[in-house]
């Protein structure tokens, strides 16, 4: 990696349809041709937002009214080394055109490679595009109450929640005891039909996991998994598709989910919860430091909801991870 390191604040300019403004670099420029996401290089003393809003202005001609953070990525280019970090732009003044003499496009994440060839260090954020807002974690808690949380998951599904794990640490052991195999079973028949993914902790068999679509480590199995060299072999047996998640409370946790090539993290506890009596929150500032150079996206969790999910992007977060609001 190169030791000189460029600070680089791009927007995602995303419309309420989900369209995402990609712009071609001009002749004469580098990767000239290529189709990148606006903005531009940090100058002194400027904040991310401050040179976002200036480059949009300088580059597009908008004047932009509400941006969040989302995600600082570091990208090493044969000459140099970016420090991208990444903002979500979903309200401006004006309409976009290109005063640098370059082409714009208006495109679908998913299918933004069709306009053309995308610069490297702007395929990562099109993949988290697609990742839902909102990740609901499983609270059947005993054999009984799987009726009665099948009911909360259609009714979550219905209205509109796309990523569950479950996560079931309660469940009782013993051959005598419910399949917790046949719970999972139930869960991935109804979210499938709704066209929602399934992620399997991983305090549960991992043959489960390749029958889900993917795998949330807990924090101390990501620790494990990397100290025994295993990272390379995470994802055998898991479908093209499927998500590698892992959940952190600190730092030195975010550089492991990074170091294992997760899809994404879950960060906290914001606020205290019921699920974990006594374990404190570490409050919005410590949510932005744990995440600050996570390099994936993140969501947050302790306290959340969706009527938190707008204070969760002001604070950098992707989304939000609950249970007791996502299954009401």
């Amino acid at each position: 990696m190169s030791e000189k390191i460029l600070d680089v604040a791009a927007g995602l300019i995303l419309r309420g349809d989900g369209q995402l403004l990609l712009g071609q670099r001009p002749e004469g420029k580098s990767w000239a041709g290529w189709w990148e996401l606006p903005g531009g290089k940090l100058e002194p003393g400027e904040t991310v937002l401050e040179a976002l809003a200036r480059e949009l202005d300088e580059e597009l001609g908008i004047k932009v009214t509400e941006a969040t953070p989302w995600v600082t990525y570091v990208h090493a280019y044969p000459h140099t080394t970016v420090r991208l970090a990444f903002c979500r732009v979903t309200q401006w003044e004006g309409e976009p055109r290109g005063r640098e003499n370059q082409q714009l496009a208006w495109v679908d994440p998913a299918r933004a490679t069709d306009v053309g060839d995308v610069l490297p260090a702007t395929l990562p954020p099109l993949r988290w595009l697609q990742l839902p807002d909102t990740y609901g974690i499983s609270n059947i808690g005993q054999p009984e109450g799987l009726p009665s949380f099948l009911q909360r998951l259609d009714a979550a599904l219905g209205r509109g929640l796309r990523l569950v794990q479950v996560r079931e640490p309660g469940w009782p052991d013993g051959p005598d005891a419910p399949s917790l195999h046949t719970a999972l079973q139930a869960v991935l028949q109804r979210c499938r039909d709704a066209g929602a993914q399934v992620l399997v902790n991983s305090a549960h068999p991992r043959a489960w996991w390749a029958e889900a679509d993917g795998v949330h480590l807990r924090a101390a199995d990501a620790a494990q998994v990397l100290a025994a060299g295993q990272a390379e072999s995470l994802r055998e047996g898991l479908h093209q598709q499927a998500k590698v998640a892992v959940s952190t409370h600190d730092r030195a946790q975010v550089t492991v989910a990074r170091e294992l090539g997760a899809d994404f993290i879950v960060a906290g506890p914001v606020a205290a919860t019921a699920s974990h009596p006594g374990e404190a929150g570490v409050g919005w500032e410590g949510f932005e430091a744990i995440i600050a150079d996570a390099g994936v996206p993140a969501y947050a969790i302790g306290g959340q909801g969706p009527e938190t999910l707008a204070d969760a992007r002001e604070h950098g977060a992707h989304g939000v991870a609950a249970i007791r609001a996502v299954f009401r």
